[in-house]
């Protein structure tokens, strides 16, 4: 099993003034720690699940450009992109330019949105939910056409592009790897099986059978479910001194169970750096091998 960071909250003690040093000091301080990713959300706006609405929040693209300059190995990739957010041919070119400026570590990670509040808020396009799955698999093939050889034009519902260069191409051959979040169960993880190299799931009760579904479109998909990286999204809380490792490395061993391959999420105060220094020495040696 593979542990990766997901950072969802920039309000820290030094606030803005800081905010640079702080966030560079935490992401060289994971990839050191030999954490196999480094991840933000895709948010304008703070969310309700992690603090005010008010509270800081970074756009999502233009940090991971500042954490690939900070990191020499993990994977980079929002968790997860808002697909309504940037048009698919500026999100294709966006994912190119960061893996060709990480030496290919960068990841597209995206869903069908689901924040109507900082949509309205800021002017973003935000449909209906059944036009944002369409959105979302026109964005799927689009980015796919654009890291080919193919420079036809792509003519859907929602999208027409005339021409879908892409120079320079993607390091990552054929392309960077996509996980689509999300678990549910008609229609994201049928993209899943459909486009996707790896998913993410919220761990939890349901966790089992969202992987039973995926398992299930896979097969009717012709796709072998073994190709797809079964991610989950974990809280990493190990203690001001490391007291909580021993329940960490057993909850992990269960997702492991479950056949996750990486669990990845927000750490307890991050901005200390301590907590990841534990989790490097401590925990992550310890599930190496589930």
């Amino acid at each position: 099993m593979k542990i990766g960071l997901q950072i969802p909250n920039f309000t820290w003690p030094g606030g803005a003034p800081t905010l640079g040093q702080d966030l560079a000091r935490i992401a060289r301080t994971a990839d050191d720690a030999g954490f196999d990713a480094v991840a933000v959300m895709d948010h304008l706006f703070q969310i309700g699940a992690v603090g005010p609405i008010e509270n800081d929040m970074l756009e999502g693209y233009t940090t991971l450009g500042f954490l690939a300059a900070n990191t020499s190995r993990a994977r980079l990739f929002t968790l997860v992109t808002g697909v309504t957010y940037r048009d698919p041919g500026m999100l294709a070119k966006i994912i190119t330019t960061l893996d060709v400026l990480s030496g290919g570590r960068a990841w597209l990670g995206v869903g069908a949105a689901w924040n109507d509040e900082e949509s309205r808020g800021l002017g973003l396009l935000f449909p209906p939910t059944a036009e944002r799955f369409e959105r979302l698999e026109e964005t799927l093939q689009i980015c796919l056409q654009m890291w080919s050889d193919s420079e036809a034009s792509y003519d859907g519902r929602h999208y027409q592009l005339e021409r879908t260069l892409n120079s320079p191409q993607n390091l990552t051959r054929p392309h960077p790897p996509i996980m689509i979040g999300g678990g549910g169960e008609k229609k994201t993880l049928r993209l899943v099986a459909q486009y996707a190299q790896a998913c993410n799931l919220f761990s939890g009760p349901e966790l089992a059978r969202k992987l039973d579904v995926l398992k299930e479109h896979c097969e009717r998909e012709g796709r072998d479910y073994a190709e797809i990286e079964k991610t989950a999204y974990y809280r990493f809380d190990v203690g001001t001194d490391g007291e909580r490792v021993a329940q960490t490395v057993d909850e992990l061993g269960k997702l492991a169970e479950l056949g996750i391959q990486l669990a990845i999420g927000v750490v307890t105060d991050v901005w200390r750096i301590t907590p990841l220094e534990v989790i490097g020495r401590d925990v992550i040696p310890a599930v190496a091998d589930l």
